[in-house]
């Protein structure tokens, strides 16, 4: 091993890092942490979106088919065919409406509707925030960094 060891890496420079690399390297985590947060907001957003959606047109049709069988649609008839009579002894009229309504598939279609409104809304909200993670992540992907 040659003794003058010192004199073979004298002729090289020391590279000084530029003055605000340090900046630069919180930035850039600070975006990432941003990027990370706005990616799982984005597929909470569809992952909700698409359960709800999901979710609605089946309990529409539970809803749908608790209202055939609880024969609140031949009451209805009747009161609007009959409307003296319905005059008459609407109480018990009403009162056999109420009972024969199907609440539990009115309950579960309300949810269903009111998470996929809910998730709609919310989105549209949110959305230049989701629009720009999308921009950025698809610059991200052709090599461009921001």
């Amino acid at each position: 091993m040659p003794k003058d060891l010192g004199k073979l890496f004298s002729y090289l420079k020391l590279v000084e890092p530029p003055a605000d690399l340090f900046d630069k390297i919180i930035l850039a985590i600070k975006r990432e942490q941003e990027l990370r947060q706005t990616r799982r907001l984005l597929f909470s957003f569809l992952f909700l979106l698409v359960v709800s959606l999901i979710a609605t047109p089946f309990s529409f049709i539970m809803l749908r088919n608790q209202i055939k069988n609880s024969g609140i649609s031949y009451l209805i008839s009747t009161a609007v065919s009959d409307f003296g009579t319905f005059l008459i002894v609407w109480k018990d009229f009403i009162l056999a409406i109420l009972e024969s309504l199907p609440i539990a598939g009115m309950i579960v279609f309300a949810i269903s509707a009111g998470v996929v409104l809910f998730t709609l809304r919310l989105f549209l909200y949110k959305k230049r925030l989701l629009f720009g993670y999308l921009v950025q992540s698809f610059n991200f992907n052709k090599g461009q960094l921001y």
